[in-house]
């Protein structure tokens, strides 16, 4: 099957530490034709018993707020069904009713319209910068804002507001606690370290700052962060979410648009350019992170494969020596007799033997054409 038939990301395997909507990102990545490996870094839990969100309840339906914020769908909703759960349910309604709402989103918006409310205004974008640029428009100070916070601090957002006079009161709905089956996300840890992964997306600060706090509790944090920042490409679905990443000096990738669909077509575009692609033999070859395309058709190759050709492809058109392939090998041990198996395997996968040269008694070397071959051995 060609690439076209299979999708942009055919070859690539992308990492998912999303738990909310980490079912929509992979649909799409997978629509795309990429694997995925999804380890959520953490989980959602929500906080209907919890004396903060109750307080916070209280004080609001007792002094009402000049604006209300809602910024995710399912934190909404929760906050509305723990009210009723308290028997404050209609005096709450009453509160949003006589303020200005505002829906940082369509999905948001849903939940506010299924409540009854009606919001003043939503941005397209889902972005809580857009929120916040019309909030400072309309001039905050001595307003006083509520703020439905969802599980993750928004640097920049309160203090903005707090800096143009406002007086902001956080909603805490839920929050995000680590997961609590770690072993999805220990395999997803695991993959970025052998390098199995060619990227790993994130869509909240906290999802970040629980694989890195995640690697250090098990003292593979070095070995995560050069990883991330060669190997595998760091994806996030916006600067708020880079910042932790950032901080451990790693360079990421986001959207224009804070969304898991252009974060998705930012992925399309970054990975098939980083491909590897070398005229071999008369054909060409694309070197993705778990397939090869030869001349545009998808070749799926084993791991040890993989290992092999990249070994190869780093030294095109020079021998390489079956010690150091064997070095190439992740867990060959000292029989070199692992490579020739491994190479067999190799060369049926390519479905094109003549790409991979034997030469005897020194090792394999990529059957680069001649043109390429003088070029490569001038840089």
């Amino acid at each position: 099957m060609n690439e076209q038939e299979q999708g942009p990301l055919a070859g690539f395997t992308v990492g998912v530490t999303a738990a909310r909507r980490a079912d929509e990102l992979a649909a799409l990545l997978r629509r795309r034709g990429a694997a995925v490996v999804h380890g959520p870094a953490l989980r959602i839990v929500p906080l209907a018993d919890d004396t903060e969100l109750l307080a916070a309840t209280k004080e609001l339906i007792g002094n009402a707020p000049d604006v209300v914020v809602a910024t995710t769908a399912i934190g909404f909703r929760g906050w509305i069904e723990a009210a009723e759960g308290w028997g404050h349910g209609d005096e709450l309604l009453d509160c949003l009713r006589g303020v200005e709402l505002l829906a940082r989103g369509p999905k948001v918006k849903g939940a506010v319209r299924a409540a009854g409310l009606t919001e003043n205004w939503s941005p397209s974008s889902e972005s809580m910068a857009e929120v916040l640029e019309r909030l400072l428009a309309e001039g905050v100070a001595g307003r006083r804002i509520a703020l439905q916070l969802h599980g993750e601090p928004l640097p920049g957002f309160v203090e903005a507001l707090t800096a143009g006079g406002a007086e902001v009161v956080g909603v805490p709905v839920y929050r995000w606690m680590p997961p609590e089956d770690l072993a999805p996300l220990d395999r997803l840890l695991d993959q970025t370290l052998a390098g199995s992964l060619d990227a790993v997306t994130f869509t909240s600060a906290p999802a970040a700052a629980s694989l890195l706090t995640r690697a250090e509790d098990r003292g593979v944090l070095p070995e995560l962060l050069a990883a991330l920042r060669h190997e595998v490409l760091a994806v996030c679905v916006g600067p708020v979410t880079a910042l932790p990443l950032q901080a451990r000096g790693i360079d990421t990738l986001q959207p224009e648009r804070f969304r898991l669909g252009p974060l998705v077509q930012l992925l399309c575009r970054e990975l098939p350019a980083r491909a590897r692609t070398l005229p071999v033999a008369g054909r060409s070859v694309e070197i993705r992170g778990h397939a090869v395309l030869v001349d545009g058709v998808l070749r799926p190759v084993p791991p040890a494969g993989m290992a092999l050709l990249g070994a190869l492809a780093r030294k095109p058109g020079w021998v390489v020596s079956r010690a150091d392939l064997l070095r190439a090998l992740p867990g060959a041990g000292r029989d070199e007799h692992a490579v020739e198996t491994a190479m067999a395997r190799l060369r049926t996968a390519l479905g094109a033997p003549k790409l991979i040269q034997t030469v005897v008694k020194r090792g394999y070397r990529l059957a680069v054409d001649q043109a390429a071959e003088t070029k490569y051995a001038d840089a």
